[in-house]
């Protein structure tokens, strides 16, 4: 397994980016009509303790040593997930029954997966070097990254209707339109290492940079803006448009959440004593922010002023999570990497 998706997607999935511009019209290659392989009805493991703390109720995967990492809510009502150690593409639905779709490239190792604004769901294939894309009726197509080993990590569908990806190897930005074509802007700083991204309320997209130690900024024409995060060696990680208009993220060495605004100020709140294992961080229903630290065993809450509140889960200390997102049945799914799960936490204990 690719080393830097061992130390750094395995243990934080959601991190994981100008001058040159490249135009690739990617040619696509369609799976077989019915590219279905398994189909399993999961019962769950459920479970749920006094005082609104919930346990984890899980859904196994049909394929073994599957390693799931991203995960986002469909178009369909559905989950969907990638697998990076089966090479396939996962759906599960609220009720726990589980579907996975074969990659045609072998050994593909796809990583994070979006919703685009075609109705498919769009996803980066780390090892083959490729961007996919899946219909709801599991038909995929694929499309080769211009530049070889890039890495592409995270991918999240832009305010411009493209779809845009981290190249973490490449030290670029990547942007696939719904056609397939393909433009990658580099990142001014040298062995940035991208990795997460997101779309921004201002029309621009915002990304971090692991290596570079620094929150990004690139607008749909490709001009990009950096700011220092000023703790040395935060390791950046996952990023998400907050509720207060702020983009929140991840620092990955230092047990911090931090907060930049679209001006570039940064502020940095501790989330945790020593290293942490914060799985991504998305806004809730509350207006708050939530994020898992699998470590610790806890899903926190970081209000918009910096207060965070820690909940217990049962199950939770120690799992490998990838992502979560929150599903359209209320509650929070997530990945399991190592054991080859999807978890589910009832959200109704702690959101109101």
């Amino acid at each position: 397994m690719n080393e830097l998706f061992r130390t750094t997607a395995l243990a934080l999935s959601s991190m994981i980016a100008l001058g040159g511009l490249y135009l690739h019209a990617g040619m696509s290659r369609a799976a077989p009509a019915s590219p279905q392989v398994e189909s399993q009805k999961a019962a769950g493991t459920p479970g749920q303790l006094g005082g609104g703390i919930q346990a984890v109720r899980e859904y196994p995967i049909p394929t073994p040593a599957c390693v799931p990492a991203g995960i986002t809510r469909g178009p369909d009502g559905a989950l969907w997930f990638a697998e990076y150690g089966g090479g396939k593409i996962g759906r599960v639905t609220t009720a726990g029954d589980v579907r996975e779709f074969a990659i045609p490239t072998a050994a593909s190792g796809p990583q994070k997966i979006a919703v685009g604004s075609d109705g498919a769901l769009w996803f980066t294939e780390t090892d083959a070097n490729k961007i996919g894309r899946i219909t709801v009726a599991g038909a995929i197509s694929e499309f080769p990254v211009p530049t070889p080993n890039s890495f592409p990590a995270v991918i999240v569908a832009g305010p411009d209707g493209a779809l845009w990806f981290t190249e973490y190897n490449a030290g670029k930005i990547g942007r696939i339109s719904t056609q397939g074509a393909i433009h990658e802007y580099s990142i001014p700083t040298a062995r940035s290492g991208p990795q997460g991204i997101t779309a921004g309320p201002d029309g621009a997209l915002w990304f971090t940079e692991s290596r570079g130690n620094k929150i990004a900024r690139i607008t749909t024409g490709g001009a990009v803006t950096e700011f220092a995060v000023p703790t040395e060696g935060s390791l950046p990680g996952a990023i998400a448009l907050g509720p207060d208009g702020a983009l929140w993220f991840t620092e990955f060495n230092t047990g911090k959440i931090g907060r930049v605004t679209t001006h570039g100020a940064i502020s940095e709140f501790p989330a945790s004593k020593g290293l942490t294992s914060a799985s991504g961080i998305a806004t809730g229903s509350d207006g708050a922010l939530w994020f898992i630290d699998a470590i610790a065993g806890k899903f926190k809450r970081i209000s918009s002023r910096g207060a965070i509140t820690e909940f217990p889960v049962t199950g939770l200390a120690g799992k490998r999570i990838g992502a979560f997102v929150i599903g359209p049945d209320g509650a929070v799914w997530f990945t399991e990497m190592e054991r080859g799960v999807i978890g589910r936490i009832s959200t109704l204990a702690y959101v109101r």
